[in-house]
């Protein structure tokens, strides 16, 4: 699978090792192309997942403001009711194109 923004790829991965999670593709922390993250200031809390931590995502000279999200430390229901340990995985907003 690849996240694609702005004809820059942004992250890619075997779909076999991203979580999908209430519509969202989360990709691993290692598989997102190193640079393109900028830790955005804005603030949100799901109440079930915890934290969150938005992302500006940089595409050549433009900055796409809060483009991508992760939780780098879920509340541990959460593991329960995803499966699977998400912490640092990264989601991406409908404006970033993410296909097989």
């Amino acid at each position: 699978m690849k996240a694609v923004l702005a004809g820059t790829v942004i992250a890619e991965a075997d779909e076999s090792d991203l979580i999908r999670i209430e519509g969202n593709w989360y990709f691993p922390p290692a598989s997102v192309t190193p640079g393109v993250l900028i830790e955005s200031p804005t603030p949100y809390t799901c109440p079930w997942k915890g934290e969150c931590q938005y992302w500006s995502v940089k595409t050549g000279d433009e900055v796409h403001v809060d483009q991508a999200w992760s939780y780098p430390h879920p509340y541990p229901s959460a593991f329960d009711r995803v499966g699977k340990d998400f912490s640092g995985y990264v989601a991406f907003a409908p404006g970033v194109e993410v296909s097989p």
